[in-house]
């Protein structure tokens, strides 16, 4: 079955499971740092390295909109974008996926629904929608996270089956790639360039149509775009179809085995496969009576193989759901589980970007909940073993700077931080809850501790974001690898399951150092 058009509208709130019940996840989030990261990267049989030779995880988010009509990401008309980069920051995601269609490309485009009140996005005001994307790579490099560049579509209309339209040839299709790529020429902050979105039917992988075969299509615009910027990674996306066997679109890397795509710099191609739930479209693997033990096969078939035989590197672009339903809960955490856990396996892991951090995507929703503010820690947490470590700061970012000097001197000089605590689920049985460590002091932290007794029975069953033990009443979480640093006024977040639920918000301290 075909995914169906990912629609930008409000996820309705769902009813969900407490994380780990049922699911066989650990109860402790390790995410320990794939270290490295600076400069730029390539490949090295199913690694992505960086340029000193290190293994890199991407394990990212996508922040869709510049797509769209608005052309620029969405939710700035609710938050300031720095804000939003911090938190992706501290959630633990390292690399943001950017859509955008051609049509950012054209004279006078500009970005619309921008909130500029109270200071919020103060220096994006007059800027078209490049210029934006300027700002945002240069935010996102300062808080060291990297950027992937998605040609998502030929336009705002919607996707298209084929890389090119009959108003959007394949000619204008290049010259915008090449663009993109000298625009950030020189720029580490930007990775690579994911070369189009979600190729299907009619488009074919090995057949040598030139008007259908994909796999020739990203060899000529792989080739251009590393001619123009041959440090950068070439994403290449699979079709719908390969030899009669179909799946998700962009899904299918079937062919790879037989027809690799051959670029004139070695070791620049990283394979993207997309996988999705129940709440985007069925499958028919997800009614077979063996699932979810049956997708661990779907996936080496589809795409990680690719991995596996240490062909290439394979990023899972787009995976997502609502999490509605028990069969889709129970395949993200077969996901997770089959993407390797960073603390065993490192970098030498599959990559990923999850869809998505808008929640207005109509039929996933996102890991930040309808207020644009408030995570979704249930959805997120499922994510935390395979998170990891963030990269090098590209460091200041002139009139893009702020993210790293928040707060007052409220320590001075030394270690300081408060932490908050919400019930944000109770069903009587058992609550969820979210913690929030802010940095109170005017340096930045390396890790941090928080403390809290309950006076009743409440017993902690599992923790995102965070590590833990508990003694009596008494738990105390420790900070995982990747939250552990957070700059001056700065803060994270971390997450837990508990039972029984109906019991009091406890006090809660907060050490720092």
């Amino acid at each position: 079955m075909f995914r169906t058009l990912r629609r930008a509208l409000c996820a309705a709130a769902a009813l969900l499971l407490p994380l780990g019940l049922g699911l066989g996840l650990p109860a402790t989030a390790h995410a320990a740092p794939a270290a490295g990261g600076a400069g730029y990267w390539h490949t090295s049989g199913r690694q992505i390295l960086d340029a000193s030779g290190q293994s890199v995880r991407i394990a990212g988010i996508n922040w869709f909109g510049f797509e769209t009509d608005n052309r620029v990401v969405h939710g700035l008309w609710s938050r300031d974008y720095k804000s939003m980069i911090d938190q992706m920051k501290s959630l633990g995601y390292n690399t943001i996926r950017l859509p955008y269609s051609d049509d950012i490309f054209k004279t006078g485009a500009m970005p619309t629904s921008i909130d500029f009140s109270a200071g919020k996005n103060a220096d994006l005001q007059g800027l078209n929608s490049l210029q934006v994307i300027d700002k945002l790579v240069a935010y996102a490099g300062q808080d060291g996270l990297k950027v992937i560049l998605d040609r998502h579509r030929p336009d705002s209309g919607g996707q298209s089956a084929l890389w090119y339209t009959a108003s959007v040839p394949e000619s204008t299709w290049i010259a915008n790639l090449k663009s993109m790529a000298s625009r950030y020429k020189g720029n580490a902050t930007v990775i690579g360039i994911d070369l189009h979105n979600e190729p299907h039917d009619p488009a074919c992988w090995g057949c040598g149509d030139q008007a259908t075969d994909w796999r020739l299509a990203a060899e000529r615009a792989g080739n251009a775009v590393l001619s123009v910027n041959p440090d950068l990674l070439i994403f290449v996306e699979g079709v719908q179809t390969f030899d009669g066997v179909s799946g998700w679109w962009g899904g299918n890397l079937m062919g790879v085995g037989q027809y690799p795509v051959r670029l004139d710099v070695a070791n620049r191609v990283v394979y993207s496969a997309h996988d999705y739930a129940t709440s985007v479209a069925q499958q028919t693997w997800f009614s077979d009576p063996s699932f979810p033990n049956n997708m661990p096969d779907i996936w080496d078939k589809y795409w990680g193989y690719i991995f596996k035989q240490n062909i290439a590197p394979v990023w899972v672009g787009e995976f997502g759901t609502t999490l509605q339903s028990t069969v889709d809960q129970k395949w993200l955490a077969a996901l997770v589980s089959y993407l390797r856990p960073t603390s065993t396996y490192g970098g030498d892991s599959f990559s990923w970007t999850f869809w998505s951090w808008n929640p207005n995507s109509g039929d996933t929703g996102g890991i930040l909940k309808d207020d644009w503010q408030t995570v979704d820690t249930v959805k997120d947490g499922y994510l935390a073993t395979v998170k990891a470590s963030g990269f090098p700061s590209t460091g200041g970012g002139g009139d893009n700077g702020g993210g790293d000097n928040g707060g007052g001197d409220n320590g001075g000089g030394q270690a300081a931080c408060k932490a908050a605590y919400v019930v944000s689920s109770d069903w009587g049985g058992g609550f969820n809850a979210d913690v929030t460590v802010t940095n109170t002091g005017s340096t930045p932290i390396k890790s941090w501790k928080v403390t809290w007794t309950w006076s009743g029975s409440q017993k902690v069953a599992n923790m995102w974001n965070a590590s833990y033990t508990q003694s009596g009443g008494t738990v105390t979480a420790v900070n995982a690898d990747h939250n552990g640093t957070i700059a001056a006024g700065g803060s994270t977040a971390f997450g837990f399951g508990g039972a029984p639920g109906g019991g009091d918000v406890p006090s809660v301290t907060c050490t720092a150092s």
